[in-house]
């Protein structure tokens, strides 16, 4: 028993020394990188690496420098490149100092350069061979396919002339938010753009679409969808990559952009003619996207009309190789106990926002968007997989920059808690008014505008919203009315005209739709259903936030041209995430048909904007009334400095109301055909509540 032992003990030794001999030969360079993986293995549980240095790439002094942050990486090399398309580069070794930052600097200001990562991680056997996109990119050129091969590139920053330009800032319930998508925007050919779909195309003056139509409107900030570098391809359908299979997306694109890439970068896709752009090529590579976003902003901001970016910082882009999953997978994701991602986000990984080069990043960017491109706030996807702490410390950072900086968020995922962002200075959106006005769903699940009672919703909440949902109310969810984002619809979804056409049952949701221009019509109750939810709308205190075509009603029906292996073809679209086609560009000659709505809207806008009472008073400035037995209806009024209004809104569609009014006279502002800030008319005594409508007096000042 003993000699067996023996022997096992000579084997085991035998072999450890042929295995040290042959790693030995074959690498020296490995040995040394394995003491400094004891190193980092030795430090105390406790402690989270971090570092101030300056990260990415930048030029000081006459040299180049590039810095990663990657604390379990074993070693890291800088590969540059004289053309993004070369298959080789040249590569230098990194240093790497005690806190994880890997460094080299070049000779020179080598701005225009193409330059990525290659990292050797033992726990990662096999990145080696991948080329990782530099977290802190300015500027990103792709190539064209599902993997998405980044490379970053070397670019000189603070080198723009602004014109004098600054933050627009604005009292948070001032805002008036128009949620836009940048290619949307002018895509359509209705648009009359001659740089359809790009940043450029977006701000051309006298033209259908673009930044006049969304002046004309009369919104005072758009909140574009994602615009930071993200992967717009995805996998090819019926394909699989890492255990997924496609079978969801015929279309193999990622439209709305909800998988960032680069959280510093300007989305190139935006810069270029999309029509020539082709699989397998590279895109990006003379980084115009830098110069044509800060027009973009510049140009709105000209117009009095601030910028808001929607921002993805709760997890990364899912299928791409050579990203932060490579860099450094441990430090970067929250993993399960086998070293899995967590996903709660549904979208393959969840960022660790609580460690803090994490942290940092998120802020880092934050900043560099409000510095480098005059961003005025900021709109987080699922904010609540965001930790508190990160929440705490980004807006504390960036106020300290500019005071009036925007930050809204959605307050869901892994959880739900609208208050929490309020106590800590931050804004969120306000499901309670979506479902309760709106509904949760057209079919079963019908609001308020519908003469319906939907889930939890009554009365008592429907006077809550007014206010802004606030915690002093019954199942208020707010501190301040000002933290309130009031929507009834986002890119997410149905459009509210759709909504209404399928809760109303003048469309089905499987119905193929020959001719859409019929189709978009809106019909006598369709229209009332859509001034009314409007009419609530902008007379809530909060923030207002329209989605693009709102304000015309806009349909999303899946072209019957699409994809052939799309089943829905010719369909209303409730979730058009990946089609780059007409379900979601807007279409300017509906704008047109529905002119009647539009210009509903933009008397709303021109009412809310100057008569100041509808956005700056307090709760004990607004006083409700039973207006008769009739549920849906609701009445307060409103008394602001000087000024005294009744708003009135008949949510019945079966019965009108007549209505007694105070002593005096009273100027008709907002009547069912009509908003604006000149009178409609004057009326005393008493005034007929129409069905499915509401009304806005002012008292006539002796």
């Amino acid at each position: 028993m003993k000699s067996q032992n023996y022997y096992k003990i000579l084997l085991i030794l035998v072999f450890s020394l042929f295995i040290c001999s042959t790693v030995f030969v074959k690498d020296t360079t490995s040995m040394k990188v394995n003491v400094l993986e004891k190193k980092v293995k030795k430090r105390p549980k406790s402690e989270v690496p971090f570092s101030d240095k300056r990260l990415g790439s930048f030029v000081e002094d006459g040299r180049t420098y590039f810095r990663l942050f990657s604390p379990t990486a074993a070693k890291v090399k800088l590969v540059i490149f004289k053309r993004p398309e070369e298959a080789y580069g040249n590569e230098i070794e990194m240093e790497r100092d005690e806190n994880g930052v890997w460094e080299v600097s070049l000779e020179g200001e080598r701005y225009g350069l193409f330059y990525g990562f290659r990292i050797r991680n033992l726990k990662m056997p096999g990145i080696e061979s991948i080329i990782c996109l530099d977290p802190y990119a300015k500027a990103v050129t792709t190539y064209n396919t599902y993997l998405n091969p980044r490379r970053a590139i070397v670019v000189k920053e603070d080198d723009y002339d602004w014109e004098g330009d600054t933050w627009i800032q604005m009292d948070w319930r001032d805002l008036i938010i128009y949620e836009m998508h940048v290619r949307d925007m002018t895509e359509h050919p209705s648009s009359g753009a001659e740089r359809r779909g790009t940043y450029q195309g977006l701000i051309e003056k006298d033209k259908a679409g673009g930044i006049d139509y969304i002046k004309n409107l009369g919104v005072n900030a758009v909140e574009l969808l994602p615009a930071q570098e993200f992967a717009n391809i995805e996998i090819p359908f019926r394909d699989s990559i890492n255990g997924k299979y496609n079978t969801w997306n015929p279309y193999e694109r990622n439209h709305w952009g909800y998988m960032t890439a680069a959280y510093f970068a300007p989305e190139a896709y935006y810069s270029e003619d999309v029509r020539k752009i082709e699989f397998y090529k590279w895109t990006g590579k003379k980084a115009k996207a830098v110069t044509d976003f800060k027009d973009m902003v510049k140009a709105f901001h000209k117009e009095g009309i601030a910028v808001i970016m929607d921002v993805v910082y709760n997890h990364i882009s899912e299928y791409e190789l050579g990203n932060l999953k490579e860099i450094d997978k441990e430090y970067y994701f929250r993993l399960d106990r086998k070293g899995n991602y967590i996903a709660q986000s549904y979208c393959g990984n969840d960022f660790k926002t609580e460690n803090p080069m994490v942290r940092r990043l998120i802020i880092d960017s934050i900043i560099f968007w409000m510095k480098e491109y005059h961003v005025d706030g900021f709109r987080f996807d699922l904010g609540k997989l965001i930790d508190w702490q990160t929440i705490e410390e980004i807006i504390r950072e960036a106020q300290k920059i500019n005071p009036h900086v925007v930050f809204v968020c959605e307050p869901w995922g892994g959880g739900y808690d609208p208050a929490g962002f309020s106590v800590r200075g931050w804004g969120s959106w306000n499901d309670q008014i979506r479902n309760g006005i709106k509904g949760e769903n057209p079919i079963d699940g019908r609001g308020w505008i519908f003469g319906n009672w939907y889930g939890n919703n009554d009365p008592y909440r429907i006077r809550s919203y007014v206010n802004g949902t606030l915690t002093k109310d019954l199942h208020g969810l707010f501190l301040l009315p000002e933290h309130s984002v009031n929507y009834l619809e986002s890119h997410d979804g149905y459009t509210l005209g759709d909504f209404i056409r399928l809760g109303l049952g003048d469309a089905c949701k499987d119905e193929v739709i020959e001719n859409i221009d019929e189709h978009v019509r809106l019909s006598e109750t369709q229209l009332k259903l859509n001034m009314l939810a409007a009419f609530y709308l902008l007379t809530t205190r909060g923030i207002i936030m329209l989605s693009q075509g709102q304000e015309f009603a806009r349909s999303k029906i899946i072209p019957q041209n699409a994809n052939t292996f799309d089943p829905h073809r010719g369909m209303i679209d409730h979730n058009s995430y990946e089609k780059d086609n007409e379900t979601n560009y807007i279409n300017y000659n509906h704008a047109n048909i529905n002119a009647n709505l539009l210009e509903y809207y933009k008397g709303l806008i021109q009412f809310r904007k100057h008569f100041e009472a509808f956005r700056r008073a307090e709760y004990s400035q607004v006083t409700f009334f039973d207006v008769s037995d009739n549920p849906f209806s609701i009445g307060y009024l409103l008394e602001y400095n000087n000024d005294l209004f009744i708003v009135l809104c008949n949510a019945n569609m079966n019965k009108s109301e007549e209505i007694l009014l105070p002593e005096g006279e009273w100027d008709i502002l907002v009547n069912s055909d009509s908003a604006g800030i000149e009178s409609l008319g004057r009326i005393s005594s008493k005034i007929i509540l129409e069905t499915s409508t509401g009304v806005i007096l002012k008292k006539v000042n002796e």
